[in-house]
């Protein structure tokens, strides 16, 4: 889980509230306290709420949970002229890409510390290391609009961040250490995507580094962000979040055109759910009215309207972690108060017991073991090396795994015994006897798959007999079955 540090100060400058009061609010939203050290506060949250990453989005929600400013935040985004036009090369690469400038904010050290910690939350979480979407954060005084989105030879140069001479792409990839991280990204295409302002200036090389003549410093005061990835729910999903923590910081959010193959100007309109009384009242065990429950979803900064016995829940674009009805009933819970939920001993009161088919399991491994035999665990993933070349099995109907992230763990097992012989095989010197034997599931495919559970033992010495493994089946028989 991320964790971030966050000033007391500040948040009492956005909520106009105590520093006790405070600390005692931020659990309940959803927010744990992992230290305090004088002013800072290090929180731990939620992946799916990179707004909680600022102290910005933080006192959105604290502000709405301690009754200082309620209901959905207003995305308030002024019309302008500038514009990124996307080209037709850049569809088959990284095809995306939306902006927004932020002007008449006022930039200091915290802020930029604050602004890279969102970055790389962003990047980390909803970007899946940049491979999905990235973030580009400028300062806009030193881009001339429109903004090109096409494709460029490796051979290009300009001086990357944190640089201050020139370098060609395949340099930048090869030489600096974000081009080492993320280069692998590009694939290995002769060009690569490329923002270029009107002056023919590169603005960033995405989603790998930007520019050094685009930093943003204490002297910036109008910031532009670019997003760019694979989909366009995508990069709107990231730029939303980007979005309501500037103006949260102070800045007037003005849009920024986008045109192109497959690119259109960003949607950043609120979505609509409803949701019955009913259901939230099963749910949390409560009797809360209507008005009750969009009180409640106002104070967890969402809006509501009345109709009936339903109502119908706001969601403002940077609240893509909302996708069904449980979703709207934890933001009731939590604007009602998780304090305020009283718990209540089920009217059930049953004793456990184990299960038949496990007690099964546990009374042959003690029967195993009582016979010499070691219980070895092996993965119910495996490979075909393993399974069906190492035993010179073949290997009809196999089941395989899709897109798997290693060679080892390709095929569900069909046996056990390919697992302990190739557990005999790593420890060839080990003394003998060797005695093993494992209970697990084995997955058959005869149409459809299907799962047992088998046993298997394996024993390996000089003198090994089929007369000692049939002994010891017999001993299974008898001391399991009678």
């Amino acid at each position: 889980m991320p964790v971030v540090e966050l000033s007391y100060l500040r948040l009492q400058k956005m909520t106009g509230r105590p520093k006790g009061k405070i600390a005692r609010m931020l659990p309940y939203l959803g927010l744990d306290i992992e230290s305090e050290d004088g002013d800072a506060v290090r929180i731990e949250y939620s992946p799916n709420r990179p707004d909680y990453s600022t102290d910005y989005g933080v006192a959105l929600g604290l502000q709405g949970m301690l009754g200082v400013r309620t209901g959905m935040v207003k995305m308030r985004i002024k019309k302008s002229g500038r514009r990124i036009m996307a080209k037709p090369a850049i569809s088959q690469m990284r095809p995306f890409v939306t902006g927004i400038a932020a002007t008449g904010g006022r930039v200091n050290d915290k802020m930029i510390k604050q602004l890279m910690t969102l970055q790389e939350d962003l990047h980390a979480g909803l970007g899946r290391n940049r491979v999905k979407s990235s973030v580009g954060i400028h300062d806009m005084d030193h881009i001339t609009f429109p903004i090109t989105y096409g494709s460029a030879n490796r051979s290009h140069r300009f001086v990357p961040l944190g640089h201050t001479e020139e370098m060609s792409i395949s340099k930048i990839l090869s030489d600096t250490v974000v081009g080492r991280d993320y280069g692998y990204i590009l694939g290995n295409r002769p060009r690569v995507p490329i923002l270029l302002d009107a002056a023919n200036r590169t603005v960033s090389l995405p989603p790998v580094i930007n520019a050094a003549s685009t930093t943003v410093s204490n002297r910036t005061k109008n910031l532009f962000v670019e997003v760019t990835g694979l989909s366009k729910r995508g990069v709107e999903d990231v730029l939303a979040v980007i979005c309501v923590i500037l103006q949260g910081a102070g800045f007037s959010l003005e849009s920024v055109g986008v045109s192109g193959v497959r690119n259109s100007a960003p949607d950043m309109s609120p979505r609509k759910m409803s949701i019955t009384a009913d259901v939230v009242n099963q749910t949390l065990g409560l009797d809360l009215s209507v008005q009750k429950i969009a009180s409640c979803l106002k104070k967890s900064r969402l809006d509501a309207t009345i109709s009936g016995q339903s109502v119908k829940c706001v969601i403002p674009p940077y609240r893509f972690d909302m996708f069904g009805p449980m979703d709207i009933v934890e933001e009731v819970a939590l604007g009602y108060g998780i304090d305020n939920l009283e718990p209540v001993l089920s009217p059930s009161r049953t004793i456990g017991s184990k299960d038949a088919g496990s007690a099964l399991l546990e009374t042959i491994s003690l029967v195993m073991a009582g016979l010499g035999y070691m219980e070895a665990l092996n993965s119910s993933l495996s490979s075909e090396r393993i399974l069906y070349s190492n035993m010179n099995r073949d290997p009809a109907g196999i089941t395989s795994v899709l897109d798997s992230k290693s060679l080892e763990h390709t095929v569900l097992r069909d046996s056990i015994l390919p697992g302990l012989v190739d557990c005999l095989s790593r420890n060839i010197h080990e003394p003998y006897p060797q005695r093993l034997f494992e209970t697990g599931t084995v997955f058959e495919r005869n149409g459809t798959v299907s799962e047992s559970v088998h046993l298997c033992g394996i024993t390996s010495h000089d003198k090994a007999a089929y007369t000692e493994i049939k002994s010891v089946l017999q001993g299974v028989m008898s001391g399991v079955f009678g």
